[in-house]
C-alpha cells in the first residue's frame, strides 16, 4: 500500500466552452526526489535565462509574453524564449521520479452559472475516477490545488464521496501557486492540455506540446 499526492489545476473558459483539468500525480515516497527535479530545473533555468527561481511561471501570463520574468531585458523581448522555457518545463515535469501526469476535458455550450456547475461536475467525475483507481490499488491520495479555499466548489465534490469507502483523503489542500513549484507544474499541464483540445488557430504552436513533451496519454474526454 502506498499514497499518492495529486497537484491539480483547471483551465478552459466559458467563452470557448471548454473545461480542462490537468495534474501531476506523485508517489509520496518519492516526493522529495520529484521536487528536487523541479528545483534543479529552476536552478538551471536561472543560469540559462536569468529567470529567478522564485518567479511564478503562470502559463496564461508567461507564455503569451506578459510580464518581465528575466533579469535580462533582451531575453524578455522574444516570445520564442518563453515557448522554449515552457517546453523544457514540461519535459522536466515528465521526468520527475515517481510521477505520472494526466488531463481530462469536456466541452459544453452552457453559459453563466450553468458553465461553472459543469466545471464542478467535471471535477467530480475526475475525483470519482481517481478514487476508484486508488481503491483498486489499495492506495490513498491527497489533492493539492492553487488557491486559498474560499471557493467551496471543490470541497463540496469531495464530500459527495462515501466516507466508508473513499480513498481520497480530506478536502483539497490549498497552496498559493506562487509559493509551490508542483502547483505551477499543474498549471502548465492544465494550460497545455487546454490548448491541445481547443486547438485555437492563434495557439497552433502549442497543439502538439502535450504529445511531444509529457509522454502521457492524450487528454481524455470525461
Amino acid at each position: 500500500m502506498s499514497a499518492q499526492i495529486y497537484y491539480i489545476d483547471d483551465s478552459g473558459a466559458e467563452s470557448t466552452g471548454y473545461v480542462v483539468y490537468g495534474w501531476a500525480e506523485i508517489d509520496i515516497a518519492r516526493w522529495t526526489a520529484a521536487l528536487r527535479c523541479l528545483l534543479d530545473f529552476r536552478k538551471k533555468l536561472y543560469a540559462d535565462t536569468g529567470i529567478p527561481a522564485d518567479y511564478e511561471l503562470h502559463s496564461t501570463q508567461f507564455i503569451p509574453g506578459r510580464g518581465t520574468p528575466s533579469v535580462r531585458p533582451a531575453w524578455n523581448r522574444r516570445k520564442a524564449n518563453r515557448r522554449r522555457v515552457a517546453q523544457h518545463a514540461l519535459s522536466a515535469i515528465a521526468s520527475m521520479p515517481g510521477t505520472r501526469v494526466g488531463a481530462v476535458w469536456r466541452h459544453t455550450t452552457k453559459k453563466g452559472r450553468a458553465y461553472y456547475d459543469e466545471r464542478a461536475a467535471v471535477y467530480g467525475a475526475l475525483l470519482a475516477d481517481l478514487d476508484t483507481r486508488l481503491s483498486a490499488a489499495g492506495d490513498h491520495g491527497i489533492i493539492v490545488m492553487d488557491g486559498d479555499g474560499s471557493d467551496l466548489t471543490y470541497q463540496r465534490e469531495h464530500r459527495k464521496l462515501r466516507l466508508a469507502s473513499r480513498h481520497i483523503v480530506e478536502d483539497p489542500w490549498y497552496i498559493g501557486s506562487h509559493t509551490s513549484q508542483p502547483v505551477q507544474a499543474a498549471d502548465l499541464l492544465a494550460y497545455t492540455a487546454y490548448q491541445t483540445v481547443q486547438r485555437h488557430p492563434g495557439k497552433d504552436y502549442m497543439w502538439d506540446w502535450w504529445s511531444r513533451f509529457t509522454g502521457a496519454e492524450a487528454p481524455r474526454r470525461i
